[in-house]
Protein backbone atom coordinates (compact mmCIF):
# COMPACT_ATOMS: atom_id res chain seq x y z
CA UNK A 1 0.00 0.00 0.00
CA UNK A 2 3.03 2.11 -0.01
CA UNK A 3 1.82 5.64 -1.94
CA UNK A 4 -1.53 5.15 -1.44
CA UNK A 5 -3.40 8.86 -1.07
CA UNK A 6 -3.93 9.23 2.60
CA UNK A 7 -7.94 9.82 2.26
CA UNK A 8 -7.70 6.45 0.45
CA UNK A 9 -5.90 5.14 3.72
CA UNK A 10 -9.22 6.66 6.05
CA UNK A 11 -11.47 4.62 4.16
CA UNK A 12 -9.39 1.67 4.50
CA UNK A 13 -9.21 1.94 8.28
CA UNK A 14 -13.24 1.94 8.31
CA UNK A 15 -13.85 -0.63 5.67
CA UNK A 16 -16.73 -2.67 6.42
CA UNK A 17 -14.81 -6.12 7.33
CA UNK A 18 -12.11 -5.41 8.65
CA UNK A 19 -11.08 -7.06 11.86
CA UNK A 20 -12.31 -5.72 15.66
CA UNK A 21 -10.85 -5.60 18.58
CA UNK A 22 -12.90 -8.52 19.52
CA UNK A 23 -11.76 -10.63 16.49
CA UNK A 24 -7.88 -9.66 17.61
CA UNK A 25 -8.84 -10.85 21.29
CA UNK A 26 -10.60 -14.01 20.11
CA UNK A 27 -7.52 -15.16 17.93
CA UNK A 28 -4.32 -13.50 20.24
CA UNK A 29 -5.13 -14.91 23.22
CA UNK A 30 -6.99 -18.04 25.04
CA UNK A 31 -9.29 -18.18 28.03
CA UNK A 32 -9.90 -15.07 27.67
CA UNK A 33 -12.20 -13.64 30.68
CA UNK A 34 -14.36 -10.12 29.99
CA UNK A 35 -14.73 -7.77 32.57
CA UNK A 36 -17.66 -5.02 32.93
CA UNK A 37 -18.31 -1.85 34.60
CA UNK A 38 -16.81 1.23 35.42
CA UNK A 39 -17.91 1.10 39.34
CA UNK A 40 -19.31 4.39 39.31
CA UNK A 41 -22.23 4.66 36.09
CA UNK A 42 -22.60 1.51 33.80
CA UNK A 43 -20.56 -0.38 31.58
CA UNK A 44 -19.66 1.07 28.03
CA UNK A 45 -20.50 -1.47 25.60
CA UNK A 46 -17.95 0.58 23.02
CA UNK A 47 -14.80 -0.72 25.34
CA UNK A 48 -13.99 -4.42 26.34
CA UNK A 49 -11.62 -5.72 28.39
CA UNK A 50 -10.66 -8.40 30.66
CA UNK A 51 -7.62 -11.02 31.41
CA UNK A 52 -6.27 -13.55 29.30
CA UNK A 53 -3.24 -15.40 28.18
CA UNK A 54 -0.68 -14.33 25.14
CA UNK A 55 1.16 -17.65 25.21
CA UNK A 56 1.73 -18.72 28.89
CA UNK A 57 2.16 -14.68 30.15
CA UNK A 58 -1.08 -13.90 31.60
CA UNK A 59 -2.02 -10.29 30.44
CA UNK A 60 -4.80 -7.44 30.51
CA UNK A 61 -6.25 -6.65 26.96
CA UNK A 62 -8.24 -3.88 26.30
CA UNK A 63 -9.94 -2.67 23.43
CA UNK A 64 -12.12 -0.14 21.48
CA UNK A 65 -14.70 -2.61 19.69
CA UNK A 66 -17.47 -0.73 16.59
CA UNK A 67 -19.01 -4.21 16.03
CA UNK A 68 -20.05 -5.38 12.39
CA UNK A 69 -23.60 -5.49 11.85
CA UNK A 70 -26.08 -2.22 12.07
CA UNK A 71 -27.73 -3.97 15.00
CA UNK A 72 -23.81 -4.69 17.10
CA UNK A 73 -22.58 -0.87 15.97
CA UNK A 74 -25.92 0.63 17.23
CA UNK A 75 -24.73 -1.41 20.58
CA UNK A 76 -21.12 -0.51 20.71
CA UNK A 77 -22.31 2.88 20.05
CA UNK A 78 -19.96 2.77 16.83
CA UNK A 79 -17.00 2.31 18.44
CA UNK A 80 -17.33 6.03 20.68
CA UNK A 81 -17.12 5.57 24.20
CA UNK A 82 -18.58 7.09 27.13
CA UNK A 83 -16.57 8.49 30.09
CA UNK A 84 -17.56 4.80 31.95
CA UNK A 85 -15.90 3.32 28.76
CA UNK A 86 -12.44 5.17 29.64
CA UNK A 87 -12.77 4.31 33.24
CA UNK A 88 -13.76 1.07 32.96
CA UNK A 89 -9.86 0.89 30.90
CA UNK A 90 -8.17 2.29 33.38
CA UNK A 91 -10.00 0.64 36.38
CA UNK A 92 -8.45 -2.57 34.45
CA UNK A 93 -5.43 -1.47 33.77
CA UNK A 94 -4.78 -0.25 37.75
CA UNK A 95 -5.98 -4.08 38.13
CA UNK A 96 -3.13 -4.76 36.04
CA UNK A 97 -0.95 -3.17 37.92
CA UNK A 98 -1.58 -4.73 40.96
CA UNK A 99 -1.24 -8.22 39.84
CA UNK A 100 1.72 -7.21 37.58
CA UNK A 101 0.49 -8.42 34.52
CA UNK A 102 1.71 -6.25 31.05
CA UNK A 103 -1.33 -4.51 29.44
CA UNK A 104 -2.24 -4.87 25.48
CA UNK A 105 -4.52 -1.93 24.31
CA UNK A 106 -6.17 -2.28 20.59
CA UNK A 107 -7.19 1.05 19.31
CA UNK A 108 -10.23 1.64 16.42
CA UNK A 109 -12.17 4.63 17.50
CA UNK A 110 -13.31 7.97 15.20
CA UNK A 111 -12.99 9.23 18.74
CA UNK A 112 -14.87 9.65 22.17
CA UNK A 113 -18.67 10.34 21.89
CA UNK A 114 -19.34 14.03 22.43
CA UNK A 115 -22.83 13.72 23.25
CA UNK A 116 -24.55 15.97 25.95
CA UNK A 117 -24.83 12.65 28.36
CA UNK A 118 -21.14 11.80 28.18
CA UNK A 119 -20.03 15.78 28.68
CA UNK A 120 -22.51 15.56 31.81
CA UNK A 121 -20.45 12.68 32.96
CA UNK A 122 -17.17 13.99 32.71
CA UNK A 123 -15.76 12.77 29.00
CA UNK A 124 -12.74 14.95 29.44
CA UNK A 125 -11.98 14.46 32.94
CA UNK A 126 -11.73 10.86 32.27
CA UNK A 127 -9.88 11.01 28.60
CA UNK A 128 -7.79 13.50 31.24
CA UNK A 129 -7.23 10.22 33.87
CA UNK A 130 -6.08 7.95 31.49
CA UNK A 131 -3.49 9.76 30.33
CA UNK A 132 -2.53 10.76 33.44
CA UNK A 133 -1.99 7.21 35.18
CA UNK A 134 -0.66 5.54 31.89
CA UNK A 135 2.14 7.96 31.84
CA UNK A 136 2.64 6.55 35.81
CA UNK A 137 1.60 3.31 34.63
CA UNK A 138 4.16 -0.01 36.41
CA UNK A 139 3.49 -2.50 34.02
CA UNK A 140 4.37 -2.77 30.64
CA UNK A 141 1.80 -1.15 27.98
CA UNK A 142 1.53 -2.14 24.27
CA UNK A 143 -1.31 -0.14 22.12
CA UNK A 144 -2.15 -1.36 18.40
CA UNK A 145 -4.20 1.06 16.49
CA UNK A 146 -6.21 -1.54 13.97
CA UNK A 147 -8.55 1.25 12.62
CA UNK A 148 -8.92 4.86 13.33
CA UNK A 149 -7.22 5.96 16.24
CA UNK A 150 -9.29 9.45 16.17
CA UNK A 151 -8.17 12.37 18.46
CA UNK A 152 -8.38 12.00 22.62
CA UNK A 153 -10.32 9.24 22.34
CA UNK A 154 -7.98 7.21 20.84
CA UNK A 155 -5.00 8.62 23.00
CA UNK A 156 -6.68 7.62 25.92
CA UNK A 157 -5.75 3.80 25.31
CA UNK A 158 -2.24 4.76 23.82
CA UNK A 159 -0.35 6.60 26.05
CA UNK A 160 2.07 3.28 26.08
CA UNK A 161 5.56 1.97 25.88
CA UNK A 162 5.38 0.89 22.08
CA UNK A 163 2.50 2.13 19.70
CA UNK A 164 2.39 -0.18 16.53
CA UNK A 165 0.03 0.65 13.85
CA UNK A 166 -1.59 -1.69 10.81
CA UNK A 167 -0.48 -0.94 7.62
CA UNK A 168 -4.06 1.15 6.89
CA UNK A 169 -4.49 2.50 10.18
CA UNK A 170 -4.52 5.98 11.10
CA UNK A 171 -3.91 8.17 13.66
CA UNK A 172 -5.15 11.56 14.20
CA UNK A 173 -6.17 14.87 16.31
CA UNK A 174 -9.14 15.23 14.22
CA UNK A 175 -10.95 13.33 11.09
CA UNK A 176 -10.34 14.67 7.75
CA UNK A 177 -13.91 15.55 7.22
CA UNK A 178 -14.07 18.16 11.00
CA UNK A 179 -10.56 19.33 9.88
CA UNK A 180 -12.02 20.31 6.11
CA UNK A 181 -15.29 21.65 7.83
CA UNK A 182 -13.33 23.84 10.19
CA UNK A 183 -10.26 25.06 8.11
CA UNK A 184 -12.21 25.61 4.96
CA UNK A 185 -16.06 25.10 5.68
CA UNK A 186 -16.55 22.25 3.21
CA UNK A 187 -16.22 18.86 4.29
CA UNK A 188 -15.50 17.91 0.21
CA UNK A 189 -12.34 18.99 0.97
CA UNK A 190 -11.58 15.88 3.12
CA UNK A 191 -9.06 14.45 0.90
CA UNK A 192 -6.84 17.64 0.74
CA UNK A 193 -7.25 17.43 4.36
CA UNK A 194 -6.00 14.43 4.69
CA UNK A 195 -2.89 14.76 3.74
CA UNK A 196 -1.83 17.77 5.44
CA UNK A 197 -2.92 16.18 8.82
CA UNK A 198 0.43 13.64 8.17
CA UNK A 199 -2.25 10.90 9.94
CA UNK A 200 -0.84 7.29 7.84
CA UNK A 201 1.02 4.82 9.47
CA UNK A 202 4.14 5.85 7.02
CA UNK A 203 3.79 9.47 9.14
CA UNK A 204 3.20 8.18 12.73
CA UNK A 205 6.79 6.18 12.02
CA UNK A 206 8.48 8.99 10.67
CA UNK A 207 7.45 11.69 13.45
CA UNK A 208 8.42 9.01 16.19
CA UNK A 209 4.72 8.60 17.21
CA UNK A 210 4.62 4.94 16.28
CA UNK A 211 7.32 2.12 16.55
CA UNK A 212 5.90 -0.13 14.42
CA UNK A 213 3.83 -0.91 10.88
CA UNK A 214 1.93 -3.85 10.95
CA UNK A 215 1.94 -5.15 7.40
CA UNK A 216 -1.79 -5.84 6.08
CA UNK A 217 -0.67 -8.55 3.15
CA UNK A 218 -2.73 -11.39 5.00
CA UNK A 219 -5.10 -9.22 6.99
CA UNK A 220 -7.62 -11.66 8.95
CA UNK A 221 -5.80 -15.28 8.11
CA UNK A 222 -4.36 -17.28 10.69
CA UNK A 223 -1.08 -16.66 9.35
CA UNK A 224 -1.36 -12.64 10.02
CA UNK A 225 -2.43 -13.88 13.99
CA UNK A 226 0.16 -15.95 14.63
CA UNK A 227 2.54 -13.38 13.27
CA UNK A 228 1.02 -10.54 15.42
CA UNK A 229 0.86 -12.59 18.62
CA UNK A 230 4.46 -13.92 18.26
CA UNK A 231 5.35 -9.66 18.47
CA UNK A 232 3.57 -9.18 21.01
CA UNK A 233 4.81 -11.53 23.01
CA UNK A 234 8.20 -10.99 22.15
CA UNK A 235 7.63 -7.03 22.37
CA UNK A 236 6.09 -7.38 25.94
CA UNK A 237 8.53 -10.05 26.81
CA UNK A 238 11.20 -7.53 26.40
CA UNK A 239 9.74 -4.90 28.35
CA UNK A 240 8.95 -7.51 31.15
CA UNK A 241 12.64 -7.53 32.00
CA UNK A 242 13.06 -4.23 32.35
CA UNK A 243 13.64 -2.55 35.73
CA UNK A 244 10.27 -0.31 37.09
CA UNK A 245 12.12 2.94 36.85
CA UNK A 246 14.01 2.37 33.66
CA UNK A 247 10.31 1.35 32.03
CA UNK A 248 8.83 4.65 33.73
CA UNK A 249 12.09 6.61 32.47
CA UNK A 250 12.11 5.46 29.04
CA UNK A 251 7.93 5.58 28.69
CA UNK A 252 8.54 9.57 30.00
CA UNK A 253 11.47 9.89 27.34
CA UNK A 254 9.24 8.90 24.38
CA UNK A 255 7.09 11.03 24.50
CA UNK A 256 9.03 14.14 25.10
CA UNK A 257 10.72 13.18 22.13
CA UNK A 258 7.64 13.65 19.76
CA UNK A 259 7.33 17.08 17.93
CA UNK A 260 10.88 17.61 19.26
CA UNK A 261 12.55 20.29 17.04
CA UNK A 262 15.96 19.83 16.14
CA UNK A 263 17.52 23.53 14.64
CA UNK A 264 20.60 22.11 13.21
CA UNK A 265 18.59 19.47 10.87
Amino acid sequence: MKGTKAYDRVRLARANGRPTSLDYISHLFTDFTELHGDRYFADDAAVVGGVGWLREQPVTVIGIEKGRSAKERAQRNFGAPNPEGYRKALRLMKQAEKFGRPVVCFVDTSGAYCGIGAEERGQGRAIADNLNEMMALRVPVVSVLIGEGGSGGALALAAADRVWMLENAVYSVISPEGCASILWKDAARAAEAAESLCLTAEDALRLGVAEQIIPEKDIGKSVFYRQLQAALYHELAQLCRLPEDVLLAQRYERFRRIGRWDEEA
